[in-house]
């Protein structure tokens, strides 16, 4: 099955780390990619201390502001190279393509090669792909797609990103 987690709203790295913690517990091995993160998360210190859950990052430790540099590039490619290692090899049940909808709309990688590894994956497999922008041909392919909006937000009124709730 494919999952989408996608909208401008909070909550979509969260909800696809809640179904890695629920998978963990029923004794699924989990992998996820973080794409375009490559700065310290407080779910990194949590998530390492479960075996049989493993993380990893694929970006810098800066947000892409402008155009992406060769540096986000390589860096997303390989991140979907273990992806895709991870997606066809038999170790992990759950796969947790992270902010790969922001690595696509920044074009960093290919939309067709990500929509054939999804058709190329095994069906005992659970992928979630989280991140704004879910471009269509991601949705048409996917089982479920939950659109998580903003309603309203405490950033607007000039509350900083706080430690252990966003980051």
């Amino acid at each position: 099955m494919i999952q989408v987690y996608t909208g401008c709203g909070k909550g979509k790295t969260t909800a696809a780390l809640g179904l890695a913690l629920r998978a963990a517990g029923a004794g699924f091995n989990v992998y996820i990619c973080q794409f375009v993160k490559g700065r310290f998360y407080s779910e990194l210190s949590a998530l390492k201390k479960i075996k049989n859950i493993r993380i990893e990052q694929y970006g810098r430790r800066c947000f892409i502001k402008k155009r992406p540099e060769k540096t986000d590039i390589e860096l997303a490619c390989k991140g979907l190279e273990k992806a895709r290692e991870a997606i066809l090899g038999k170790k992990f049940r759950l796969i947790i393509l992270d902010e790969i909808n922001i690595a696509l709309n920044l074009n960093l990688i290919s939309l067709k090669e990500v929509i054939g590894l999804l058709k190329a994956a095994p069906k005992n497999k659970e992928i979630v792909l989280t991140g704004r922008y879910a471009p269509l041909q991601i949705t048409n392919v996917a089982d479920l797609v939950s659109q998580i909006n903003e309603v309203k937000h405490y950033y607007k009124k000039g509350v900083a990103a706080r430690k252990g709730i966003e980051f």
